[in-house]
This record gives structure tokens, sequence and C-alpha cells, in this order.
């Protein structure tokens, strides 16, 4: 039981709601429950987190990368949805290309939902599983992911492939903006 606890306690442990609560169920059954409630400025989100059986510092952090994960300021795009989202939008757009997979996606994610708090009104984020939209990722040559695509006026300005830092990400929001 302790192995699992410790692999738990290793941010980021998963990537959605259901992994979290699963993982939390996994747990040992006899203890108790508690609710968590995760309230952002776009929406506020009830979780209750069942059978923990872990010391409260392990538990604390549990919690903490749970929030992480539940606090997301890019909004998801599919095929879809990606003409109206990004094609058609009135404001500049970020999309994140991403995979559920891959690591170095995660610390880019982190830098895009902030971004999108940032420039909240002026710039629309997004992120896309390439794993899921795939012919989206080939009509825009992705070959590797992380890649951050920005668009103006339903065209492609900038891009910005690998794990950079947040500066390199502001700078070309920038330019695109000042475009």
């Amino acid at each position: 039981m302790a192995s699992s606890a410790t692999s738990l306690c290793s941010p980021p442990f998963t990537s959605s709601r259901a992994a979290v609560l699963h993982q939390c169920q996994q747990l040992n059954p006899n203890r108790l429950s508690f609710p968590i409630n995760f309230n952002t400025a776009k929406r506020a989100t009830n979780l209750t987190v069942q059978h923990v059986p872990l010391p409260l510092k392990v538990a604390a952090s549990i919690l903490i990368v749970a929030k992480e994960v539940l606090e997301e300021d890019a909004t998801a795009v599919t095929q879809d949805s990606w003409e109206n989202s990004i094609l058609k939008s009135d404001i500049p757009v970020l999309v994140e290309f991403y995979a559920s997979w891959c690591g170095p996606c995660r610390m880019v994610h982190r830098v895009i939902d902030e971004i999108a708090s940032e420039y909240d009104g002026k710039l629309k984020c997004f992120v896309l599983n390439t794993d899921n939209d795939l012919q989206i990722a080939e009509d825009y040559e992705i070959k590797a992911v992380p890649v951050v695509l920005l668009f103006k006026n339903g065209e492609k300005r900038e891009s910005v492939v690998g794990t950079m830092p947040k500066e390199f990400y502001i700078a070309a929001v920038e330019r695109v903006m000042l475009s």
C-alpha cells in the first residue's frame, strides 16, 4: 500500500478528474472520505476524495496536485469546434498541441494556463490532444509535441516548438497581438 501512495505523491500523477477519483478510491476503503471544493474564476468544481488512508502531509500533497489538475484556464478544442473557436475568432488565439502521455506537455500546459489568466479577454487559449484529433495535427504539420501555434484572423502567425520558458510564449503572443 505504501508504494502506491508514494507514486500518487509525485506530481503530476494524472491528467483528468476521473483519474484523480479513481486513484484515490483505489486506496484503503476503510478510511474516511472528505469533500474538496475547488473554486476558480471560471467554474466551481466539487470533488470528493474517498478512502484516503494516508498521513495528513501526504493527503495534502495529493490535494495540491489534484487542484493543479482541475484548475485549467485553457479550453480543450477538437476537430468539431476548430473552425468556430480558432479560425473564426475575433481575437488572437493560442493553441497548445499536446499528448496525454507527454511529460514536457504538462509543463507547457501550466505555462499556457498562466498566460490564459494573464491575457483573459485579449487572447483565447486552447489545448488540442493530437492523439484524439490527428487530422488537425497533420494539417498544421505537427510532428512532435508540445507545439504552440498562435493564430490571428484565422491565419497561423507564430509557432513555438518544444518546452520553452514562459518568456518565449509571451514574446510570441505580443508579436501576434501587435501584427
